[in-house]
């Protein structure tokens, strides 16, 4: 490690408010242990203060997350059953029942048909915009919606997510329902938002603990 590295860091180590006020520190790799030679039992004990202020974000994120309730296991199961039964299904403009084929959004509400106390606008971007929570894409729970823009600046593509980074949706003309990843660049690039939908006993719950 050059010297002059080496006496910023511990310069950096030894005083937590600069620590604090400087964004290189806070981006240490998780484990990063400093050197352990030349060094004192002070010097040793601070990078482990270090990992403790990189956790408080994740920790503070995590507790966020258990905030956004979720749809019961049962209610999920359904949800997906219905899309994951309908795949190979026709996209067709306006569709919303596997005779007569499905667009994005028919899917959509096809699946939550059953699902109670849940009444779901009929296109995309208006589920974007009036239903739901909001999500992190790292706090995608089978069932979630997201949305994407494609060829346009605003949403006006859904899908449902089923977890491992998979979702299923219907494409477009010419295409059938089926299940794509979010892992590809192309999805990636248009991904806009993630919501979870709530009956409403649940989001009216959510919203009076605020």
């Amino acid at each position: 490690m050059p010297p002059f590295f080496k006496t910023w860091l511990t310069l950096c180590l030894l005083l937590p408010l600069a620590a604090h006020a400087t964004n290189r520190e806070q981006r240490l790799p998780n484990g990063f242990t400093g050197y352990t030679t030349n060094a004192d039992a002070s010097v040793k004990r601070a990078p482990a203060k270090q990992v403790s202020l990189r956790a408080r974000p994740a920790n503070a994120a995590k507790n966020h997350a258990l905030q956004v309730a979720a749809m019961s296991p049962k209610q999920s199961s359904e949800v997906l059953s219905r899309a994951v039964n309908v795949l190979g299904t026709p996209y067709r403009w306006g569709g919303s029942t596997p005779g007569k084929g499905f667009d994005c959004s028919g899917l959509v509400k096809y699946a939550f048909n059953d699902v109670a106390d849940v009444d779901l606008p009929r296109t995309s971007n208006a589920m974007a915009q009036g239903h739901g929570v909001k999500v992190a894409r790292d706090d995608l729970k089978p069932g979630d919606l997201i949305f994407f823009n494609i060829k346009s600046r605003r949403v006006n593509h859904v899908a449902i997510y089923l977890g491992n980074d998979r979702f299923i949706h219907a494409p477009r003309t010419g295409k059938r329902v089926s299940i794509d990843s979010l892992e590809k660049p192309y999805w990636q690039k248009h991904y806009v938002v993630a919501k979870r939908v709530l009956p409403k006993e649940q989001q009216a719950l959510r919203l009076a603990k605020r």
